[in-house]
């Protein structure tokens, strides 16, 4: 509630205050029109057409952004290489702003606390501010606005006075400490302001990108099913065959021995995985790969070695960790892997180059992930609430795979009343989980985006 402090503190104590309000009622009363007046008056009528044409004006630019975009989608036409290129650069703004998001709301949360304790402080104080604000009437020519309605009101009253001399010696002190608390509330007041101004931009920017990714990511898939003609029937098998077994290592085994397409993308990651051996053992010892090994966009196999990877590797959602691997996973036992708290909606990207071999729901892990990285390293993700990527299909690092619901899908995490959606993420290597720490980028400014 945004009542003003100073409003009812002067009608308390103040007649002359009581006076001016009684005055400032009538005139309101006097000029304000009956309900009939109102409805049909000109200046009604016309605020009405401005919002109907305001809101005419928005769909039109929602149309004109949408063709624009679908011609730009169009134009890229079975152009792979420029098709993930704005995948990958999308996703990333996607997930910038989400940073955004995040941070101004814990600003707004800290100056709303700010604002709250500078309104308790000068609540408390009512009495002496009451009395302060009663000599500067009495002592004033000119009466202050009606009820000083807001505390700017109330400030720009005192600082006159005591620019003006109007305030004695005794009470200078005191109202400049008034004035220092009015000051810094109005100040707060304003920051909160922009703050929310700057949240509803990136607000609207965001829905404008996700709006952007949606359509690349249906014109990948698209582009997917027009050359895997079985698609349906694949993932209908993964189905079948993930019910079959009770376990991870064997859900990956069933997948890459009895299912044409993850076979087929295991057999491409055991070939690359060698070609890039080869390749790597040509190279200097002390030549480290950095960031810019990923930026090829046309590659159709891991830019690296997922060994030679270390410390390079991008998260794959915005979140917190709650839970890291070797820690206690909420029901007894050991985590194989790393859990993220997300906020809903959140978009979903892989951390690696690899080959899906799994996308679907699976036991007690909901929506789940697995890329083949090559090397005998595997990468599962799950928790998420859609996956938009099919079996079989080649991903490269920091490509929208999936986006989080609003509640977690990990029943490990639903068991510990988690609130909000929640990532868990898995490296394995040759059937066993390992700690992903190593491969992930030092800090936000080192992490990959493809």
């Amino acid at each position: 509630m945004r009542a003003p402090i100073l409003n009812w503190l002067l009608i308390a104590s103040c007649a002359g205050a009581s006076l001016f309000v009684g005055a400032s009622l009538a005139q309101a009363q006097t000029a304000a029109p009956s309900p009939e007046t109102a409805a049909i008056s000109p200046d009604a009528i016309k605020q009405r057409e401005q919002e109907l044409e305001a809101a005419r004006a928005r769909q039109k630019s929602a149309e004109e952004a949408q063709a624009k975009l679908k011609a730009e989608i169009t134009a890229l036409g079975q152009d792979r290489t420029q098709l993930n290129q704005q995948l990958i650069d999308t996703a990333a703004n996607v997930r910038t702003v989400e940073t955004k998001i995040d941070e101004a709301e814990g600003r707004l949360r800290t100056l709303n606390g700010r604002e709250q304790e500078a309104r308790a402080s000068l609540d408390s104080r009512r009495a002496d501010i009451v009395e302060v604000l009663a000599a500067l009437q009495r002592a004033g020519r000119r009466t202050p606005p009606a009820l000083l309605v807001r505390p700017e009101d109330a400030l720009q009253s005192l600082r006159t006075a005591m620019l003006l001399g109007a305030v004695v010696p005794e009470l200078r002190s005191r109202a400049e400490k008034i004035a220092s608390e009015l000051g810094e509330l109005v100040a707060l007041r304003k920051s909160i302001a922009s703050e929310r101004d700057q949240l509803a931009s990136d607000r609207d920017k965001i829905r404008n990108d996700q709006a952007r990714l949606t359509a690349l990511v249906d014109e990948r898939q698209r582009q997917q099913a027009s050359r895997e003609k079985d698609l349906d029937a694949e993932n209908s098998r993964a189905i079948t065959l993930s019910k079959q077994v009770g376990d991870l290592q064997g859900l990956i085994a069933k997948m890459e021995q009895d299912l044409q397409s993850a076979a087929k993308a295991a057999e491409k990651a055991a070939e690359a995985a060698k070609q890039a051996e080869a390749k790597e053992a040509k190279a200097a010892a002390d030549a480290k790969p950095g960031p810019a090994v990923f930026k090829d966009r046309s590659r159709t196999s891991p830019a690296i070695l997922f060994a030679s990877a270390k410390g390079l590797l991008p998260l794959p959602v915005n979140g917190n960790k709650i839970r890291d691997f070797g820690g206690s996973d909420g029901l007894g036992g050991v985590q194989k892997g790393i859990s993220l708290a997300t906020k809903p909606g959140s978009q979903v990207t892989t951390p690696c180059d690899g080959w899906v071999v799994y996308a679907g729901p699976f036991r007690s892990y909901g929506q789940l992930l697995i890329l083949n990285a090559g090397g005998g390293y595997h990468v599962l993700i799950a928790g998420m609430e859609r996956i938009s990527v099919n079996i079989g299909q080649f991903v490269l690092t920091g490509e929208p795979v999936a986006t989080m619901g609003s509640t977690s899908q990990v029943a490990s995490i639903l068991a510990t009343n988690a609130s909000q959606p929640v990532l868990y993420v898995e490296f394995r290597k040759d059937g066993t989980p390992i700690d992903p720490g190593p491969w992930w980028a030092a800090n936000e400014g080192e992490k990959v985006r493809g």
